[in-house]
């Protein structure tokens, strides 16, 4: 059975019906991240007649699949500008995630620095809080290794407004005392590698006094917000949950 609720986003399987459906306005840019650097990224505008603040979307390690699309697209239908960058336009794959199978994608994936990673990122926000429509505050969420990726921007980056990690590994304790911004963490309960790394995160963070909220969702795997018809139930049910949490996060702390 495919998942087809809108006030949440489409499973993999229903990401591109989700697509050519939506009402929303979205469109490619070509970002400058820096000298001879630009990064490719979709850009979803939600519907509403006052400025929006922006929600950077950090893909997996499948890059910027039309799955991830469907998700910058629901977070624009909750109130948000979404922007979703395609990292592998970073000079080793100028052409992006389109143009290679995912094991090549996962393989190149792999090989990207982490700082060039943040320092995009960065730049892909200054890019969007100028956008006519957007206020001057943005959040990141990542999926897998993005979420791996946005909990670091907020280790990386004063000027984030909140981050949410979706089934992301923490990064290591002693790099935690830079955070600013509020971390929400969304985890599967059979994610045994990822969960791993969370208790140390959480033990700092709170010793630190810095917000972190790890949430496990019990008997959802590892990617349950693109599979939510697996896990027998688990992981939609995850999806259900996590997701009203992830907009109220972002309402919270950077308003809609």
């Amino acid at each position: 059975m495919v998942v087809s609720n809108p006030s949440l986003p489409a499973g993999e399987a229903d990401a591109m019906a989700r697509l050519s459906s939506s009402p929303r306005h979205g469109e490619w840019a070509m970002v400058s991240t820096g000298p001879g650097d630009s990064v490719r990224a979709w850009v979803v505008y939600p519907e509403r007649t006052t400025k929006a603040p922006i929600v950077i979307v950090v893909h997996e390690i499948y890059g910027l699949s039309p799955w991830i699309r469907a998700v910058a697209d629901q977070f624009a239908a909750d109130g948000f500008i979404a922007v979703a960058p395609d990292f592998l336009t970073m000079k080793q794959i100028p052409e992006g995630s389109d143009s290679v199978r995912r094991q090549a994608t996962v393989a190149a994936i792999r090989t990207l620095n982490s700082a060039d990673v943040q320092r995009q990122i960065s730049a892909i926000a200054t890019y969007a809080m100028a956008l006519p429509a957007a206020l001057p505050k943005y959040g990141v969420v990542g999926f897998c290794w993005g979420g791996g990726v946005s909990f670091e921007h907020a280790v990386r980056a004063p000027s984030l407004g909140a981050s949410v990690v979706y089934y992301g590994t923490s990064p290591k304790p002693e790099t935690l005392s830079t955070v600013r911004a509020p971390v929400l963490g969304l985890y599967g309960g059979n994610d045994a590698r990822v969960n791993a790394t969370i208790p140390a995160a959480d033990s700092t963070m709170r010793a630190l006094g810095k917000i972190y909220s790890p949430v496990i969702h019990d008997g959802a795997g590892h990617g349950f917000l693109r599979q939510q018809v697996g896990a027998n139930g688990a992981n939609l049910t995850a999806t259900q949950k996590a997701w009203p949490a992830t907009i109220a996060w972002f309402r919270q702390h950077l308003g809609a």
